[in-house]
């Protein structure tokens, strides 16, 4: 994340970071940040980016990763916001992942309806494009939530 957030902020953005407590006294936290948010914890810490955030995107990584994105797709899906969420497929990493999910939605696990709320992309730049096209509110947002 810390070198998402360096390219970031050499590129003109600004970096939010939001960490929770118990890990930001562990040199985790990014402290070259515009603004470094400590939480009590993570469900605070989830709130609040869920709040700022203008959209939504996943990059390949570990379980918390995967946790946070099954939780923010389950958020839209419910109506509880109306952000884009993108998951890079970065060198098919996600390909297993995507294949169970098409695999819940042939089991009617899930509905067809709600497919268009996970949008899927090979890079970072088919994301901002996916994003841009998909929501053009949040076309000029500059804000990088970490």
């Amino acid at each position: 994340m810390g070198a998402l957030a360096s390219a970031a902020q050499k590129h003109g953005g600004k970096v939010t970071g939001v960490i929770p407590d118990s890990l930001a006294d562990r040199e985790i936290a990014y402290r070259e940040a515009d603004e470094l948010i400590v939480t009590p914890d993570m469900r605070q810490r989830k709130q609040i980016m869920e709040q700022r955030a203008g959209a939504f995107i996943a990059l390949p990584g570990g379980l918390g990763t995967l946790e946070e994105l099954l939780e923010i797709v389950t958020l839209r899906l419910l109506g509880y916001h109306d952000k884009p969420v993108v998951l890079i497929n970065a060198d098919g990493f996600y390909d297993r992942l995507l294949a169970f999910i098409d695999h819940l939605y042939a089991q009617r696990f899930a509905r067809e309806k709600y497919r268009k709320h996970l949008l899927i992309s090979q890079s970072v730049d088919e994301a901002m494009s996916l994003i841009k096209g998909a929501y053009p509110r949040v076309e000029n947002q500059r804000t990088v939530e970490l």
